[in-house]
């Protein structure tokens, strides 16, 4: 009678589960298993909790002894190792700043952080300032011997902190055993990961973070910097020479010569009657030693007469200043920049300063209130006809030019295309957002790349309509003897009421032998390459 009972409640005396539906018995026996083996939920469970605890244990283990200090050069230095969810690297130079390099995949960050100088290392190099060359060639050793330690210290911390937390959390020998041997596993295979991945081409595009004044002699000069893997230790040399005059020189921070016979140009647009970026403007024409400054347009908001007296500040920067009309700029703008006694206005010419020929013409609107401009109530056919044919009309000049144009100047980029094969390079502004393409390129012409600019003045006002001010934004060109672009640096400050400084490095690939192109930036971060854009809606 009981078996039939139970045979009426469970079909084998086995009570089911309310929710589950499957019998009790049944459930005991997939975890505890038959004949004293585990079951395979249990099985699974004990799976899962070994992996959990390695890699909790490799992760504390990393955070805990992934640190090693060492010297590089003059420098102590401490090397830092930390789970991170891309690889890279951070060069920390208190209190100068800091270099980020994209110098490996895998899910670890390196930090070098350089730290005091040593007394004894210092007072040598302050003897002998060729002790610095000396130092800074030992550098790649030190460096190498120190992530080698880094690396072991790393992977032994790993393995130990997971089998003291296996140890404490299983008891027993044989799961703290998997667990150590997981954190092995994990913790090689990263760092092996990191080694494999290794990209020493990363310390020719570092991003600098920063005192601006600073920038360059970290950075160093565009026209040094390799575009051979072989030429890694070079670079590390470099960098840690760079460093080591900086500290040891008393009177003013260093700031390399250019290497002889480069071209250093400064590309800003659309100030929009912000004063903030006159002092901005000044310091990079000073720290980067600037042969040219270039202004493609919107220096003012309305064109009226009181805002002329803002151009005035132009002639205190003391070099040649290139300028075109932008859309905000009236004639009488123009001319009040004309009246200043370094101000070159283009206007469908062209001109040669510090060697370069440039050619330029202004915008054929002049649309101060984008509300009422013939684009602010939508793109007519037009306005897109005024703005592809002023670039039409400088592709004539530049054609007609006695002398080889280097570069092209347009307020908005939707002018450049008819520039494609005439030049090397086009230069604009309007969108107040930096953009880095190549224009469609002519059939047996060069190629042209096309570099639109930020806004050098944050969009003046209008930069502070969002929810975070406009950056301020501007360019620094670096040109060879034969005036071919070999590197840029963007340099973007935080927008009004911000300070953050962000200095990146670009390296422009050489181009074939015999042939004339223009950029071709070796890839990093942010970049793009897209077509000619539409004409734009006025800014």
């Amino acid at each position: 009678m009981d078996g039939q009972r139970d045979e009426q409640r469970g079909g084998t005396g086995d009570e089911h589960d309310p929710v589950t539906g499957v019998g009790r018995r049944r459930w005991t026996r997939w975890w505890t298993g038959s004949g004293g083996r585990p079951g395979p939920l249990r099985r699974a469970g004990v799976i899962l909790a070994v992996l959990t605890v390695a890699l909790v244990g490799t992760v504390l283990g990393v955070l805990a002894g992934g640190r090693v200090n060492t010297d590089i050069g003059p420098f102590r230095a401490s090397l830092t190792l930390a789970p991170a969810a891309a690889g890279s690297t951070t060069v920390d130079i208190p209190p100068l700043g800091a270099l980020l390099l994209d110098s490996h995949d895998g899910p670890i960050h390196l930090t070098v952080r350089l730290g005091a100088l040593d007394q004894g290392r210092t007072e040598a190099l302050l003897d002998d300032p060729a002790s610095i060359s000396r130092a800074s060639q030992t550098a790649v050793e030190d460096v190498r011997a120190g992530v080698m330690r880094l690396g072991l210290r790393t992977l032994a911390s790993a393995v130990l902190v997971a089998l003291l937390l296996a140890a404490l959390v299983f008891r027993d020998v044989r799961r703290t055993a998997w667990a150590g041997g997981l954190a092995l596993l994990v913790t090689a295979g990263s760092l092996g990961g990191a080694a494999a991945t290794l990209r020493p081409q990363a310390i020719e595009e570092p991003r600098y973070e920063g005192l601006l004044v600073n920038a360059p002699a970290i950075v160093g000069d565009a026209r040094r910097i390799a575009n051979d893997y072989t030429k890694y230790a070079e670079q590390l040399q470099r960098l840690v020479g760079n460093v080591s005059q900086l500290y040891t020189t008393v009177s003013s921070l260093p700031v390399y010569e250019p290497a002889p016979g480069t071209t250093r140009v400064l590309h800003i647009s659309d100030l929009h009657l912000n004063p903030t970026a006159w002092q901005l403007i000044r310091t990079v024409v000073e720290q980067f030693g600037i042969d040219v400054v270039i202004d493609t347009g919107d220096i003012t908001d309305w064109g009226s007469e009181p805002e002329a007296s803002f151009v005035a500040s132009i002639g205190l920067l003391k070099k040649p200043y290139v300028f075109i009309r932008g859309n905000h700029d009236s004639g009488r703008t123009a001319a009040a920049v004309a009246r200043q006694p370094n101000a070159i206005v283009l206007q469908n010419s062209t001109t040669t300063v510090a060697g370069l020929t440039v050619a330029g013409i202004g915008d054929p609107r002049f649309t101060p209130d984008k509300n009422t401009s013939p684009a602010g109530s939508g793109l007519t056919a037009q306005v897109a006809d005024q703005v592809i044919g002023v670039g039409e009309q400088l592709s004539a000049t530049v054609r007609n030019s006695p002398r080889r144009v280097n570069i092209a100047l347009v307020h908005d980029p939707a002018s450049a295309g008819p520039l494609s094969g005439t030049c090397p390079l086009v230069l604009a502004g309007h969108t107040h957002a930096r953009q880095v393409s190549r224009l469609p390129q002519v059939p047996g012409q060069q190629p042209t790349a096309l570099m639109v600019e930020g806004s050098t003045g944050g969009a003046g006002l209008r930069g502070l309509e969002g929810e975070k001010p406009t950056p301020l934004s501007m360019t620094v060109l670096y040109f060879d003897q034969q005036k071919m672009l070999q590197a840029y640096d963007d340099i973007t400050v935080g927008g009004t009421g911000q300070s953050q400084v962000n200095l990146e490095r670009h390296v422009v690939q050489e181009p074939a032998k015999g042939a004339q192109a223009p950029v071709t930036p070796t890839p990093s971060r942010g970049g793009s390459q897209s077509p000619t854009p539409s004409p734009t809606s006025t800014r």
